[in-house]
C-alpha cells in the first residue's frame, strides 16, 4: 500500500503473498524507477509480472504499463479494432510488452494525444511499421507523423473511431472516443481519486485554461462511459453520473482562480 507525505510517496504497507503480483504491476509501471524488490521471492514475481502487460481493462482494451519518465508517467493503452488495434500514446520501450502486443495481433496506428506523451512512440512504430497520428499544433514533438490532424472539428479515423481536438492542456490535445464507449481523454479529463470527482488542472494547463473550458464544453455533448485518462484514475460512469460530473468540473472550471477543476 503506498501513501503520499510531503510531497512524496512511500510504501506504507508491505504486501502480503496476495497483493504480490499488484504490488509487482505497480513497480513496473513506475516511470522513477522508485519502487524496489529485496527478497527472492519478490524479484521472482516481478520478473514473472513483465509478462502480464497488457493487462486488459474492459472489452478490447488493455493498459500497456511501462510508463516512460519522458511522458511525466503517463498511462497508455491498447485498443483492440478490427481493422488493426491501435496504441493510444506509448509506453516506454520494452521488448516482451512488444512481443506481448504482437501476440494480441500487433500495433497498425499510433495516436498521439498530445506533446507531452510521445515517449517511445516511434521504436513502436519502427517495431510494427505502425502509422503514427497526431494534430499539427503538436506536432513538432513528433514530426515523423504519418497524419496530422487540422483544426478542432470531430474527425473519422476509422469505423467506432473519432478523433476529438480538445485545445487547451497543449494547443494540439486530443482525445480518442472508440465505438461511443471508451474515451481516452489524454491529460485533458481524469478522475481524481482524492476528490472522487471527474478533474481537470489549471495549474497544469500549458497552452489555454479559457480554450481547455470550451473544449470541455464541446466533450459534454458526446457520449462515453469508460473514462481513460494519461493520468489519474481511469473510471466507467452510467450516462447520468457522466453528465453529471461533467457539468459540475465544467462549472468549477469557470470559476476565477480556482487552480484545478
Amino acid at each position: 500500500m503506498f501513501a503520499a507525505a510531503d510531497g512524496h510517496s512511500y510504501v506504507q504497507l508491505q504486501p502480503d503473498a496476495s497483493a504480490l503480483t499488484s504490488a509487482a504491476h505497480a513497480l513496473l509501471c513506475c516511470p522513477t524507477a522508485s519502487i524496489g524488490a529485496r527478497s527472492r521471492h519478490a524479484r521472482a514475481a516481478v520478473a514473472a509480472a513483465v509478462a502480464d502487460f497488457p493487462l486488459p481493462i474492459a472489452e478490447g482494451v488493455w493498459s500497456c504499463g511501462f510508463n516512460a519518465a519522458g511522458s511525466f508517467g503517463a498511462h497508455s493503452y491498447l485498443l483492440h479494432h478490427p481493422q488493426g488495434h491501435w496504441l493510444i500514446d506509448s509506453p516506454r520501450w520494452q521488448p516482451q510488452l512488444a512481443r506481448s502486443l504482437a501476440d494480441l495481433g500487433g500495433v497498425a496506428r499510433i495516436f498521439l494525444t498530445h506533446r507531452d506523451d510521445v515517449a517511445d512512440a516511434q521504436r513502436y512504430a519502427r517495431h510494427f511499421s505502425a502509422q503514427v497520428v497526431i494534430h499539427e499544433l503538436d506536432a513538432d514533438a513528433y514530426p515523423h507523423a504519418d497524419r496530422l490532424i487540422h483544426g478542432q472539428a470531430v474527425q473519422q479515423l476509422a469505423e467506432g473511431l473519432q478523433c476529438l481536438p480538445l485545445s487547451g492542456h497543449t494547443a494540439g490535445s486530443m482525445a480518442l472516443l472508440a465505438h461511443g464507449r471508451y474515451l481516452f481523454s489524454g491529460d485533458h479529463l481524469w478522475w481524481s481519486r482524492t476528490q472522487g470527482r471527474l478533474a481537470a488542472s489549471r495549474s497544469a494547463c500549458w497552452h489555454s485554461w479559457s480554450e481547455q473550458c470550451a473544449s470541455m464544453r464541446r466533450l459534454a455533448e458526446l457520449p462515453f462511459t469508460w473514462v481513460l485518462p494519461g493520468h489519474g484514475e481511469r473510471i466507467a460512469l452510467d450516462p447520468a453520473a457522466r453528465q453529471r460530473e461533467l457539468a459540475g468540473l465544467i462549472m468549477r472550471m469557470e470559476q476565477p482562480g480556482d487552480p484545478d477543476g
